[in-house]
């Protein structure tokens, strides 16, 4: 007799958990979703016949058993020659982002900022990210590319609230060269059909009952049981995508997230940013923090292009905040878990550093306990998102 799951969520989490369990076979699988359609933010939608998605994701990774599992569903192709550029209003001049010594040298206050880069020290004990950045490149840079930036994308008056910092992917030591290390250590790539990631989405169909425009009206997650239209669902596994409050009705605190407001435009030009250049990062006091080219992703082909302006807002659970009080907590709804009872994916985790590939892993790393049998396994289901040090060791 098959064991039944629940999936809560069909974004890139929940639809690679309905393969692994397939694989292993002897589950009865209901997925459900409040949405019209499966993807979450990374489903392909239209506008003006410009393919987008809400979160604007080339896929990344370093694990070659990853990369070919997504492959083998939806086709990839390499896309390694991207650039960022980031806007910096002061100057009046963008650099690559993250900066690299070239643009350093090459800015108005250069000698300033040289100096205080040759002087930077004692980043193992800062206690904000803040203290962090001003260790690491002085105070000079730190204010002209990460200050305003910072304290937009995360809605604070300050960017000494953010108490975490090793999610930060910029690294400390600046590069000689752009993005040498990027390419060195990792695959970057995005699907090749026009739709990007949706048939891996919709692959998972006819491998379990999809059940979308579901709410759930209630969880009993310590008897692994929801209740859909009044009637109550009992499961042997429950696989949850969502945030873990949710699952418990807040008891100990709403998790604070970073939502998003996405405004597309039109241009009446084949091509609006320079070659190479997928993203424009603005480090200043506009409200938008970054503009997207989409067809530098998607490789449309029109004679207009489609430009995504992003705002950070309350719009949306989009973007766990990294502050250690609220990871804490998180983790506290964790231990609530009981056994075959997990939480993946970025909202799952609630770590901000979450992306496709690691939602795929985790969904691998899930496979390996169910088959080895889930008792005392802990709910997020890979070491490195159930370890509080990967927060900052320095606050206690």
């Amino acid at each position: 007799m098959s064991k039944k799951a629940l999936i809560i969520g069909g974004g890139p989490a929940g639809c690679a958990s309905v393969h692994k369990l397939n694989e292993i076979g002897g589950w009865n699988i209901t997925l459900v979703d409040n949405a019209n359609q499966l993807g979450a933010g990374v489903r392909t939608h239209y506008y003006g016949g410009h393919p987008y998605t809400f979160g604007p994701r080339h896929f990344i990774t370093k694990n070659i058993e990853i990369y070919n599992y997504l492959n083998s569903i939806v086709p990839l192709r390499d896309c390694g020659d991207h650039q960022f550029l980031s806007y910096v209003e002061q100057d009046n001049n963008f650099y690559n982002f993250p900066i690299h010594m070239d643009d350093v040298r090459s800015m108005p206050d250069s000698d300033k900022i040289l100096s205080e880069l040759e002087n930077a020290s004692g980043v193992e004990h800062a206690k904000d990210f803040e203290e962090y950045w001003i260790r690491s490149i002085g105070p000079t840079l730190y204010k002209k590319i990460i200050k305003n930036y910072t304290e937009k994308m995360w809605q604070v008056s300050n960017a000494n609230q953010i108490d975490t910092f090793k999610w930060s992917p910029k690294g400390v030591k600046i590069q000689e060269g752009p993005r040498a290390a990027f390419h060195d250590t990792l695959m970057s790539a995005y699907p090749i059909a026009k739709d990007g990631y949706n048939k891996f989405f919709d692959s998972i169909v006819d491998k379990c009952s999809v059940k979308l425009k579901t709410n759930i009206q209630s969880f009993d997650i310590p008897n692994k049981s929801v209740y859909i239209d009044d009637e109550k669902y009992t499961y042997d596994l429950i696989i949850s995508t969502i945030s873990p409050d949710i699952l418990f009705n807040n008891c100990l605190g709403e998790l604070p997230y970073i939502g998003r407001d996405i405004h597309l435009m039109v241009f009446p030009s084949e091509f609006v940013f320079p070659d190479h250049v997928y993203f424009l990062y603005y480090a200043n006091k506009e409200k938008h923090t970054r503009l997207v080219e989409y067809k530098k992703f998607t490789q449309h082909v029109d004679k207009n292009s489609l430009i995504g302006m992003e705002v950070p807002s309350k719009n949306g659970r989009h973007y766990p905040v990294p502050m250690k009080e609220q990871m804490l907590i998180a983790r506290e709804y964790h231990k609530l878990m009981p056994d075959g009872v997990f939480s993946l994916g970025r909202a799952g985790s609630y770590r901000y550093l979450v992306d496709i590939d690691d939602c795929i892993e985790q969904a691998f790393e899930l496979k390996r306990i169910v088959k080895e049998g889930f008792e005392n396994h802990h709910p997020v289901p890979i070491e490195k998102w159930q370890k509080i040090d990967d927060i900052n060791p320095n606050l206690k």
